[in-house]
């Protein structure tokens, strides 16, 4: 019988012979030790939480592809927060400790979020696919059983829909 990631003794093997190195690669990339330490962290809970669905010869790949999407997500979001500064003309330190800035965050998130839920369906399964799990349209379209054209479809009319709706993302890459 093969070994499964989802047994705590390999589970502890993989975390203890891929930690250092998973933390590292993100370290390099980010260039922050402790958003390393956390983004590693959040790697292997996900490899623990989808353990049954990956081989014990892939663990190491799943595992980086997982840490260079956060990466991705990460440097995805920094660029948005540097664009909401030049447009506003004020430092991330002078928004984080201003409360309309806060209050406006969250009104933002809120209305996002129910933009986001008002989508039809499909394209707000593929959107949340493509934009939170950043899954590749080729693995959306096999996963829900759509041509990549649809797929690429529902994510154009998703960004479209979220766009005309709220007027702070226009201009913005998202």
């Amino acid at each position: 019988m093969d070994k499964s990631v989802c047994e705590e003794q390999v589970f502890n093997d993989v975390h203890s012979s891929h930690v250092v190195t998973l933390r590292n690669f993100l370290y390099y990339k980010l260039g922050d030790l402790e958003k390393a330490k956390d983004y590693t962290q959040e790697a292997f809970v996900r490899l623990w939480d989808n353990c049954s669905k990956v081989s014990l010869d892939k663990v190491k790949s799943y595992l980086f592809t997982i840490a260079n999407r956060l990466f991705l997500d990460d440097t995805d979001h920094q660029k948005v927060a540097l664009k909401f500064q030049i447009r506003s003309g004020v430092s991330e330190s002078q928004q984080e400790n201003n409360p309309e800035f806060l209050y406006r965050q969250e009104e933002f998130k809120i209305r996002l979020e129910e933009a986001v839920s008002n989508l039809p369906e499909k394209q707000r399964v593929v959107f949340l696919m493509s934009r939170i799990d950043k899954i590749k349209n080729k693995e959306i379209a096999k996963e829900l059983n759509l041509s990549i054209k649809t797929v690429e479809k529902h994510i154009s009319n998703s960004l479209k829909t979220l766009k005309a709706n709220l007027d702070e993302l226009n201009g913005l890459k998202i």
